[in-house]
């Protein structure tokens, strides 16, 4: 369980360091979103073979409630994925941070991270299901990272993370704003579980 924990603090610390490295370094909304997607498929092409390279609570969580994660893997795979995060925001100073945009209400953003994070967990579910290969599911959804991150990051910041959040907010300041986006990503995933789970059924797993 240690290795397969140091697996997604890396991958996280990765994601977070990439994708909010990006924002540091002034890069457009594009780019941002293409850096995002790109450290989520390297994660996933390097780690998902020790860990699944989860990279994300929320995915940990549904996977959990779908039967793909042993429930006694939760608890340890969360806290290494939010401490992988946090070093990574602490080593860029916090930049990065997840704000609803000030034209967003709290209904909108709440729908918009329900339905993207709804839709990055189904994607995901989708490639388990129709590959056999990690290399397939790597790129598969670090393309829908950076897709959503495109078309819904100027409104909400497109977190679909509660760890890509709760690095940066914790360190930029933005800490009062992490329970919304725990909350409303978790809710997202675990929306996508149950609806897998009325199509496969519930998987039994392996560990």
């Amino acid at each position: 369980m240690l290795k397969r924990a140091f697996a997604e603090f890396i991958g996280t610390w990765f994601m977070v360091g990439v994708g909010c490295g990006s924002i540091a370094m002034g890069a457009p909304g594009w780019l941002i979103s293409i850096s995002f997607g790109l450290a989520v498929t390297l994660a996933i092409l390097a780690l998902q073979p020790i860990s699944g390279a989860h990279i994300n609570p929320a995915v940990s969580i549904a996977f959990m409630r779908s039967g793909h994660l042993e429930k006694e893997a939760l608890a340890p795979y969360i806290a290494a994925q939010l401490a992988g995060a946090l070093t990574a925001a602490w080593m860029l100073g916090g930049v990065g941070e997840t704000q609803l945009a000030n034209n967003v209400s709290m209904l909108q953003g709440t729908a918009v991270e329900i339905f993207i994070t709804f839709s990055l967990m189904a994607s995901i579910y989708w490639i388990v299901v129709k590959s056999e290969t990690h290399v397939s599911i790597a790129f598969f959804v670090g393309g829908a990272v950076g897709i959503l991150a495109y078309f819904f990051g100027p409104m909400t910041g497109a977190s679909m993370n509660p760890a890509r959040t709760f690095g940066p907010n914790i360190v930029g300041g933005f800490a009062t704003s992490i329970p919304f986006y725990s909350l409303t990503t978790v809710a997202g995933a675990l929306l996508a579980a149950e609806v897998y789970i009325r199509i496969y059924g519930k998987k039994q797993p392996q560990d």
